[in-house]
């Protein structure tokens, strides 16, 4: 998968791991364990309250425990209006 990921790295990509959580930030470079590193990066946590951005700063996000990642469409991203968004978390990933 790590082959796969290099065309995002120096983009915006939104993580989901298999405990639930959505972390978004720069791919700044991964691992052949698909390990990432994550720049610039911040947790959104949703609730029926509404979602909330966590700074994060520089991550690093175990291969093991990634469910999906996909790019970031920044202008898209930049007209939500998070603190209005609600919803339920994620579930955790269960097998």
């Amino acid at each position: 998968m790590a082959n796969l990921l290099s065309d995002f790295e120096g983009l915006p990509v939104s993580v989901i791991t298999n405990d639930g959580r959505n972390i978004v930030g720069t791919l700044a470079g991964m691992d052949q364990l698909t390990n990432l590193i994550l720049e610039d990066c911040h947790e959104r946590v949703h609730s029926p309250e509404g979602t909330e951005q966590v700074p994060l700063g520089l991550y690093i996000v175990r291969g093991d425990n990634i469910c999906a990642v996909g790019e970031v469409d920044l202008a898209l991203d930049k007209g939500i209006d998070f603190s209005q968004l609600r919803g339920e978390p994620l579930a955790p990933v269960t097998h």
